[in-house]
């Protein structure tokens, strides 16, 4: 594997959404991620943005087209090479799968798990190592006080932002996130998407995020790839889409969205500061 080669790179990509779906969703994507680069994927709800995350996640087995990460075609690989693979990238879904009974600390903790051997990782299901991993993790996103909470007595937002903490302590290059601030009122999501971007610089990281809201993405990502209908419409500095490109990539969901009432936390945010994506 050459170390000039991109974390993730795309050609003529087609993809379902789901594995046993013959309806490509993802019709013809041709993206090149740098080793460390940080983009922002957005579209309208139906562009495509959640399945390119699940084709980059090895989730769904592209239809036609070349995929590569890391130098590798994951799909030419053998089962178990592969999963090796996946080892190497963390998928943070919209809605993470966080078991209800399970403590929070063990449940970020989760993201750790490829790096240990198979005793280690049940161990660390009944005696969490390393808890201060978590705790500051849990910390940089205002929650280090749930450390030893219930999943099940979390909020929809408190919830959202366990599954980030869970993507911040993993070991992994490329982080893949899909719509991480769907439940966090404005000042969260500002803390959330700023601490994962900063994250990633400070580790060299590559980061692929999904967003519903573009001017969070104008604000910290320098680079905005957009989809419409399964395919790339725009790809470059986030500084050139300008609100004709924006109006005409949302249409009528832009106008519905204007009116739309953001999903906030109970929790007060009174306290927390003022923070600009760099």
């Amino acid at each position: 594997m050459s170390a000039a080669a991109p974390a993730v790179r795309l050609r003529n990509l087609r993809c379902a959404a789901a594995p046993l779906s013959n309806l490509a969703v993802l019709r013809g994507i041709d993206l090149d991620v740098a080793s460390g680069e940080q983009i922002a994927v957005i579209g309208a709800s139906g562009s495509g943005k959640s399945t390119l995350l699940n084709a980059l996640a090895c989730a769904v087995k592209p239809m036609q087209g070349e995929l590569e990460l890391f130098g590798e075609d994951p799909w030419a690989l053998s089962s178990r090479r592969r999963q090796k693979l996946r080892g190497r990238l963390c998928l943070a879904p919209q809605v993470p799968p966080l078991p209800p009974r399970q403590r929070v600390v063990t449940s970020v903790l989760a993201g750790t798990l490829p790096t240990l051997s198979l005793w280690q990782s049940l161990q660390s299901l009944w005696h969490p190592r390393n808890a201060a991993l978590a705790y500051d993790a849990l910390l940089s996103l205002d929650l280090g006080e749930k450390l030893w909470e219930r999943v099940d007595r979390l909020s929809g937002g408190e919830r959202q932002r366990v599954g980030l903490a869970r993507l911040l302590v993993a070991d992994a290059p490329l982080w893949l996130i899909d719509e991480p601030l769907s439940a966090l009122d404005p000042a969260r999501a500002e803390q959330a998407i700023t601490r994962l971007t900063e994250a990633a610089r400070e580790s060299n990281r590559s980061l692929v995020c999904s967003l519903h809201q573009v001017d969070m993405a104008r604000l910290c990502f320098s680079r905005i790839v957009a989809l419409r209908d399964g395919q790339v419409v725009y790809d470059g500095a986030a500084a050139e889409l300008d609100e004709a490109m924006v109006r005409d990539l949302y249409g009528q969901e832009l106008l519905v969205d204007t009116d739309r009432t953001p999903v906030a936390e109970s929790t007060s945010h009174a306290t927390l500061p003022l923070i600009v994506c760099r």
